[in-house]
């Protein structure tokens, strides 16, 4: 996206205002705002930095490189960081995570997103906003890349950890396994009670980038934000290969959720958030990109796909797009649960490629079925 006139001078006297300098001569030598490599930027929380990113599939085997999901395997032993870099353990922002697997659209792909942020820690430290695992918060960082970059497209992931996503999926899991109880009641109440608290701050945080970007010189026409709402990572009740009794959903699926939370979360929860977003986006005048049917029939004990074994190797086209629940614990961090794996990060890293070749306008996101995560397409969102 080419620089408005007079970016780069409006966006060097801010600077010399702001240090109180006399004059420009004496401003540090650094690359103008849009006049540095193209980026597009990658923020918000877990399901944007890559969580899950180490598994192709699901598979029982717990040793080696458990048929072949493991992408952490060595051979000997396994290494994380292979997956996460130094982010291994916190942020876990993968090799293919979302901006990372978009592929060419921007000279640089700059992942700031950090597994369990908030919407605070996108907030500037001016404003209020909190550093997460040892980083600064996300604005902050966002304006360093603005200097240097010319940034045209800042997609966004936030709200599921203020609205207490993972809280609710341990809740209706343990509801499940432990009480035989539904969570579905509850849960929504409490769902309820939050949401428009977390839609504030989502709201925040989009001024937030707004007025980093802003205070960078760049005008509104000259780049873009998306704000993407959230996959399901289970399916409903009919769409789901194990029988509710019993313990194959939880020893052998990693899904140990009731037919009647299942379809709460797909057809309820994940609507509900997904909706309110779109709210946010269309009053604060950023894209929104739906992501409630990305991983449909990809989910985590789907009928439509499968558990790789070591008859039948992970497949994009035929394994799970999303991570099981390891109840036994015995693969890789609890963290990564309920997140899209390498394959689900893929397909999502496609989706955010098709929605940058279309400038303006809401869209939603579906896989083809019985393809790979190049099968994404955009509809009408």
């Amino acid at each position: 996206m080419p620089s408005t006139p007079h970016r780069a001078l409006r966006a060097l006297l801010a600077l010399c205002t702001a240090a109180g300098l006399a004059s420009v001569a004496a401003a540090p030598a650094q690359a103008s705002p849009g006049s540095g490599p193209t980026a597009v930027v990658a923020m918000g929380d877990s399901y944007i930095s890559g969580e899950a990113g180490r598994w192709l599939g699901n598979s029982l085997t717990n040793s080696g490189g458990r048929d072949g999901t493991d992408r952490a395997w060595t051979g000997s032993g396994y290494a994380p960081s292979r997956v996460y870099g130094p982010t291994a353990g916190g942020c876990h922002r993968s090799d293919v995570s979302e901006v990372r697997s978009a592929g060419p659209i921007a000279s640089t792909l700059i992942n700031l997103a950090c597994s369990g942020a908030t919407t605070a820690n996108v907030v500037r430290a001016a404003q209020g906003g909190q550093a997460y695992k040892g980083e600064a918060p996300q604005a902050d960082q966002l304006a360093a890349v603005a200097a240097t970059h010319d940034v045209e497209l800042i997609a966004l992931s936030i709200g599921g950890n203020d609205l207490g996503f993972a809280d609710i999926i341990t809740t209706c899991a343990t509801d499940y396994i432990v009480w035989y109880s539904y969570c579905h009641d509850d849960q929504q109440a409490e769902v309820d009670a939050r949401i428009d608290g977390v839609m504030a701050g989502v709201g925040k945080a989009v001024d937030e980038i707004r007025a980093v970007m802003t205070g960078a010189g760049y005008a509104a026409s000259d780049y873009r934000i998306v704000l993407q709402s959230y996959p399901s990572p289970i399916p409903r009740a009919a769409e789901n290969r194990y029988s509710e009794s019993g313990w194959s959903r939880t020893n052998t699926g990693g899904c140990p959720f009731w037919n009647k939370d299942s379809d709460w979360a797909r057809d309820s929860l994940v609507p509900q958030l997904a909706n309110r977003l779109r709210q946010v986006a269309v009053a604060k005048g950023a894209q929104f990109l739906d992501l409630r049917d990305t991983l449909q029939g990809r989910e985590v004990c789907a009928k439509a796909s499968r558990q790789v074994t070591a008859a039948l190797p992970p497949s994009g086209a035929a394994s799970e797009w999303a991570r099981w629940i390891d109840s036994q614990s015995t693969q890789g961090l609890v963290q990564e649960s309920m997140h899209p794996n390498a394959y689900g990060q893929q397909a999502l890293g496609r989706c955010l490629a098709l929605i940058q070749a279309v400038p303006s306008g809401h869209r939603a996101c579906r896989n083809t079925a019985g393809a790979g995560p190049s099968g994404m397409y955009l509809t009408a969102g």
